[in-house]
């Protein structure tokens, strides 16, 4: 029983580390967004950096 026990934590210990880890990672990016969201609220117009678009095309030998 034990032996089955151990076994399945140590299935189930990655899987658990990815998933705390993934959740770290988001909550940091939500709060880089948040500040860069506070900080461009308070750059006045002129000093706003423009947005940039990016445009992607696919160009193949046939077309």
């Amino acid at each position: 029983m034990l032996t089955v026990f151990t076994l399945l934590v140590l299935l189930v210990l990655p899987s658990v580390i990815g998933i705390v880890h993934d959740r770290r990672i988001d909550r940091q990016i939500r709060e880089a967004e948040r500040a860069r969201r506070e900080t461009e609220g308070q750059l006045p117009e002129a000093r706003r950096p423009a947005r940039q678009r990016y445009f992607t095309r696919t160009v193949t030998h046939h077309s």
